[in-house]
C-alpha cells in the first residue's frame, strides 16, 4: 500500500459521537475478554521465548532482515521459542529463522487497515490475531522472557519503551531487554543520559534495565546469561 492509499484509508474513520462510544465501548469488553482467554491458554503452553521486535518496512535482503533472522535461529537452537508481532519485515525474518531452525515461531499479529499481514513463517498452531493492541501487548509482557529490540519506527518504540517502564516501576518482573544496532539507537539512549538523567527524571538503576549490542552473538549472549543466572531453563 503507497502513501496515497494509507491517507485514504486514514480519511474513511470518522469521529464517533459519545453514545456511540459508550455502547461501543460496553460491547467491546467481551472483544477484550475472549482475546485475553485466547492468548492465556495458546501461549501458557508454549513454554520460555523470547520476543524480537522491528521495523514491519524491513525488507528482505536488508542487514536488520538478516540480523533478526540470524539471531532468531540461533536462539531456537538454544531451546527458545520466538514470539514476534507476527506481520512482515523484522518480523517475518524472526519468525523464519525459528521456523528453519525447527522451533517454536509464534506470531501475535494485529488487524490493521493497512501494512500487517501474518507471515508465512508462524506456526499455524501458534499464531493469535488481536484487534486491540493492550491485549496483544499484554501476551507479549507475560510470555516473553527476553526482548530484542532491532532497528523499528514508533510501534517497536512503543514495546521497548513500555516493557523499560513496566520494570522500572515493578510492575513487570525483570528479564533482558537488548537493543540491536548501536548506530541506530546510540542517539536515542545518548539524549537518555544527557537530558533524562540529567534532568532527573530517571535515576543511573535504570540506565542497568537495558544493552546495546552490535553483534548476534552478544544478544544471545545476554539472553544465554539471564536465563543461567536464575537458573532457568528452555524449551529443550
Amino acid at each position: 500500500m503507497n502513501k496515497e492509499e494509507i491517507i485514504r484509508m486514514r480519511q474513511k474513520f470518522t469521529p464517533k459521537t459519545w453514545a456511540q462510544v459508550k455502547a461501543n465501548d460496553s460491547w467491546s469488553v467481551f472483544k477484550i475478554m475472549s482475546e485475553v482467554v485466547e492468548g492465556y491458554e495458546t501461549l501458557s503452553k508454549i513454554g520460555p521465548c523470547v520476543a524480537i521486535f522491528g521495523s514491519a518496512r524491513t525488507k528482505i535482503g536488508d542487514e536488520c532482515y538478516h540480523t533478526a533472522e540470524e539471531v532468531a535461529y540461533l536462539l531456537t537452537k538454544k531451546g527458545f521459542g520466538i514470539i514476534t508481532g507476527g506481520g512482515p519485515g523484522v518480523m517475518e525474518a524472526a519468525n523464519k529463522g525459528a521456523h528453519i531452525a525447527g522451533g517454536k515461531s509464534v506470531g501475535l499479529n494485529i488487524n490493521l487497515p493497512f501494512e500487517q499481514q501474518a507471515n508465512s513463517y508462524i506456526d499455524p498452531d501458534k499464531l493469535i490475531s488481536f484487534d486491540y493492541f493492550f491485549t496483544r501487548k499484554l501476551m507479549f509482557m507475560r510470555y516473553s522472557q527476553g526482548y530484542i529490540v532491532l532497528p523499528g519506527g514508533f510501534g517497536t518504540m512503543d514495546e521497548l519503551f513500555e516493557a523499560i517502564t513496566l520494570i522500572q516501576t515493578d510492575k513487570l518482573v525483570n528479564f533482558p531487554i537488548v537493543l540491536m544496532n548501536r548506530d541506530y539507537w546510540g542517539g536515542l539512549f545518548d539524549w537518555v543520559k544527557k537530558t533524562m538523567l540529567k534532568q532527573g527524571n530517571i535515576s543511573e538503576e535504570d540506565l542497568e534495565i537495558f544493552q546495546l549490542v552490535d553483534t548476534v552473538e552478544e544478544a544471545v549472549n545476554v539472553i544465554e546469561e539471564f536465563y543461567s543466572k536464575y537458573s532457568l531453563k528452555p524449551n529443550f
